[in-house]
Formats: structure tokens, sequence, C-alpha cells
């Protein structure tokens, strides 16, 4: 199994999460902070499975 680069809208939905989640950790807005480690988290996965799955 090889990694590959994953499709541009699932690197930008990836990163867009971890943004995300990173200001409601950092900043006090209500849902980003309530959720700020999930958002973390599922841009994370998301990024794991662009690179390790192909075509995703």
């Amino acid at each position: 199994m090889t990694p590959s680069a994953p499709k541009q809208i699932t690197w930008i939905i990836g990163i867009l999460l971890g943004i995300l989640g990173i200001i409601g950790h950092f900043a006090q807005v209500q849902f980003l902070t309530e959720h700020s480690f999930n958002l973390l988290m599922a841009g994370f996965i998301i990024l794991v499975l662009g690179t390790s799955l192909k075509g995703l």
C-alpha cells in the first residue's frame, strides 16, 4: 500500500475541519469550542483516508 496525494476537495475539507478545531480550542465560539476535538480528529481522519485510499 503506497500513499498517494488526496484530491484537492478532500484536502480542503480536512484542512478546514482541522483549522475549525484549532480555532475552537483557542477561541470561545460555542459550537466550535464544544466540538473542537471532534473537528480536529475528523479532519485528521479525512486526510489519512485521502492519503491511504486511491481516488478519495
